[in-house]
């Protein structure tokens, strides 16, 4: 079944993070047409869906407890 976002999007982080998630899709309009600038918004809406399908089709980490780091110590400013 698929899953369409009709609801709540007010900015294109709203579209990634639905994206993110899973959804099939995210249907929009009231974002766009009240945007101060309503083409900008429609394109960074069209980014955000795109770079959040892209984001959860490539697999995210897995979510941990606790951040750790994953960087090597070497070459680090007083090291």
């Amino acid at each position: 079944v698929p899953v369409i976002v009709d609801a709540g999007v007010g900015t294109a982080s709203d579209a990634a993070i639905a994206m993110e998630l899973g959804a099939d899709g995210v249907l929009m309009n009231t974002a766009i047409a009240l945007a101060r600038e309503p083409v900008r918004m429609a394109s960074a809406m069209k980014k955000a869906v795109e770079a959040g399908r892209e984001a959860f089709l490539a697999g995210r980490i897995p979510r941990k407890m606790y951040a750790s780091a994953s960087s090597p110590p070497d070459g680090m400013v007083g090291r």
